[in-house]
């Protein structure tokens, strides 16, 4: 019996593929739960709940910078809306146990305008400026806009890749979750509108 090889089909990650991968990361970063085990000393929060902090401040500048996008360039606002509603979840799914839920989503789905109404933590507070400061520097083509995007995200998702060796275990699973969706979220920003 003769060894035929199978068509060629084009190299790279479908969409589709991308996008049930996403889910899944997502899915699974609903499902975590906060690690019970924090290691604090002298009531110092813990390199795990530092590293939940930073990134959750890090996906709430992302919605941010998504929401500045949004309003900028309107058209783009169908496509980037369910980029930035993951963004959203994977903001309030770090800041589980850092504030209450009501200040976590009153600041997580602000609309980057850089006036939140937060509990007035200073992780809000700190997040404000940032918004501010996105929605200034939102490039003037769509285009160059959805590259910057996309360039925030892998750079994120990069950030998150190498933090998996510092932190505990259940939140290395969700950085890991996380960093996988960040980086279907950059390509398919940089699609061309398929």
């Amino acid at each position: 019996m003769p060894f035929t090889l199978p068509p060629r089909t084009p190299s790279g990650p479908r969409r589709r593929s991308l996008l049930a991968s996403a889910a899944g990361a997502v899915a699974l970063a609903g499902c975590s739960a906060p690690d019970s085990a924090t290691d604090t000393t002298g009531g110092s929060p813990s390199a795990g709940d530092r590293a939940r902090a930073r990134a959750a401040g890090d996906s709430e500048t992302l919605a941010a910078r998504y929401a500045a996008v949004i309003a900028a360039h309107p058209s783009l606002a169908e496509r980037l809306r369910p980029l930035r509603a993951e963004v959203v979840r994977h903001a309030k799914a770090f800041d589980t146990g850092r504030r209450t839920p009501a200040s976590a989503s009153a600041s997580a789905s602000g609309s980057g305008s850089g006036s939140r109404s937060g509990s007035g933590s200073g992780s809000a507070a700190a997040s404000a400026s940032p918004s501010a400061s996105a929605s200034a520097s939102v490039p003037a083509t769509e285009k160059d806009a959805l590259a910057d995007l996309a360039t925030a995200e892998r750079t994120l998702a990069d950030r998150r890749a190498k933090a998996l060796l510092e932190v505990p275990g259940e939140l290395a699973r969700l950085l890991a979750s996380v960093a996988a969706a960040g980086a279907a979220h950059a390509f398919l920003l940089t699609e061309d509108g398929k």
